[in-house]
């Protein structure tokens, strides 16, 4: 494994979760008693800690191939990358987008790296991920 990151959910966003989760609970509670507010509260805990988990965004890149989430693609097809910062990242997933592009981007990170692909079988252009460290991944695809 050349390289590894994981993108999760920022405390943040899991608390307004957990919040509106706790409503319901409190809602359950107020109508149904204790015994019903205990098994929800249990039930959304579980649920935030799932939806925690599902949400976080895997990038790998080991010596053939870089892996975004389930997506994959072989390192012989990536052309070039380019780390982007936080202005281009957001006019690149606006306004200058390409529908045909794969997005693997999570709103809470700003920066993200464009891969632009040269497969003749793919009419993908290019994959638009966001990264922590976009200088950094870029460099470990380039030195390929």
């Amino acid at each position: 494994m050349r390289y590894r990151e994981v993108i999760r959910m920022p405390l943040w966003l899991l608390a307004i979760i957990y919040f509106f989760l706790l409503s319901l609970v409190l809602s359950i509670w107020a109508a149904l008693g204790n015994t019903a507010a205990l098994v929800s509260l249990l039930i959304t805990t579980a649920l935030l800690v799932l939806i925690a988990n599902k949400s976080a965004l895997i990038i790998e890149i080991d010596d053939q191939e870089l892996r975004v989430g389930r997506a994959h693609i072989e390192l012989e097809f990536v052309k070039n990358s380019e780390p982007l910062t936080t202005a281009a990242m957001a006019t690149l997933r606006t306004r200058d987008a390409n529908p045909a592009a794969f997005l693997a981007i999570r709103f809470w990170c700003s920066t993200g790296i464009r891969i632009t692909l040269d497969d003749p079988q793919d009419s993908t252009p290019y994959w638009l991920i966001t990264s922590k460290h976009p200088i950094e991944l870029s460099k470990v695809l380039a030195s390929d």
